[in-house]
């Protein structure tokens, strides 16, 4: 009888290996679905450039319509071949809004606050494919919002900003490229932007101009300038936002520089109250900033949101530079009437 037992049990075994064994094999796992286009995590060589490059014509118009075989990208003297280019509008980006709550901006405060409000409003529209952050600076920088897709934090904040003290800009740049939340994928989708509201003096970081210029490039950072000087009056600092907005491939926009340009013969018509085109009282003069400012704007929003994106592996020989130059180009008919903005070089190793 215990024999039998037994040999029942022994068939029993056997029976639930030939069984296991029929159910495996190569095709027997967890089936898998695919991975969908859109999910799969964007790759970038190490090595690889990337290079924003707006383009505009000799009216201030955007050019929206050129293909990769219109581009040229020399890098050490060679001409390169561009792997990857796109120019749909709208891409995704991360913008920092870096506000002068100096003592130079006191004049014309309420204005700029608008126009950063203007800004936060055109440039983060309440979706996911776009985030913020703002800064403000005077005697020193200061993150007031985390990198966020919600504008209406940004829009608190600067409502209650107030100016006084001095400029610390060079740091608030340096706190953007080091000591903000990022989001995934930066900086090939979504993009790193920088928007200066300010005149581009400084006269309290510890950081200096070629610091901060370093580590924007490194960060593969574009940096715009909203210029807060007014008409009639010069700035040193102008030079250094220049320089800053160019080396990226960004440019300066200046809202109040050009309040008369389309009034002849102004200072021919002096009156008691001064030499004013547009007469203190009547709205005249309050309209031509809001216009200028409406301009510079959509200047920035529209430059920020139509850009040309090129990607290249460098084929050039290690020469040892710290800083590759490269140039970008534009070949096709009337070239010469055309204005190419994009970053002037790139650090090849990153310290």
């Amino acid at each position: 009888m215990l024999g039998r037992i037994f040999a029942l049990l022994f068939a029993s075994s056997l029976l639930f290996v030939y069984l296991s064994f029929a159910q495996s094999g190569p095709e027997s796992g967890p089936k898998t679905a695919p991975v969908a286009a859109s999910d799969k995590p964007i790759s970038v060589s190490v090595n690889e450039v990337i290079v924003p490059v707006t383009v505009t014509d000799d009216k201030g118009r955007f050019v929206s319509d050129l293909d990769q075989k219109d581009f040229k990208i020399v890098d050490g003297g060679r001409e390169q071949t561009i792997r990857y280019f796109t120019r749909e509008r709208n891409q995704p980006v991360v913008v920092g809004f870096l506000m002068d709550a100096s003592n130079t901006s006191r004049m014309h405060w309420k204005n700029y606050e608008e126009a950063a409000e203007e800004l936060v409003l055109n440039l983060l529209p309440n979706d996911k494919k776009y985030s913020g952050y703002l800064i403000s600076y005077a005697n020193e920088a200061e993150l007031k919002v985390n990198t966020t897709s919600d504008p209406e934090k940004l829009l608190v904040e600067l409502r209650k900003m107030k100016p006084g003290g001095g400029a610390a800009l060079y740091d608030s740049i340096y706190i953007a490229c080091t000591s903000r939340a990022l989001v995934k994928g930066e900086p090939v989708e979504p993009r790193r932007i920088i928007v200066v509201i300010g005149d581009g003096h400084d006269n309290a970081s510890k950081k200096s101009l070629e610091e901060v210029l370093e580590i924007a490039q490194r960060n593969l950072v574009t940096i715009y300038g909203v210029s807060t000087v007014a008409f009639g009056f010069a700035n040193e600092g102008d030079k250094n936002l220049i320089r800053l907005a160019e080396e990226t491939g960004g440019r300066v926009e200046y809202p109040l520089q050009n309040v008369y340009k389309d009034v002849s013969g102004y200072l021919e018509t002096p009156s008691d109250e001064g030499n004013y085109a547009l007469k203190v009282g009547t709205g005249g003069y309050a309209s031509a900033i809001a216009t200028g400012m409406f301009r510079a704007i959509a200047a920035v929003a529209g430059e920020v949101t139509t850009q040309y994106i090129l990607r290249y592996t460098p084929d050039v020989p290690e020469s040892g530079k710290v800083f590759r130059d490269i140039k970008v180009s534009v070949s096709i008919p009337n070239a010469s009437t055309l204005k190419v903005r994009a970053r002037k070089g790139y650090y090849p190793h990153n310290p």
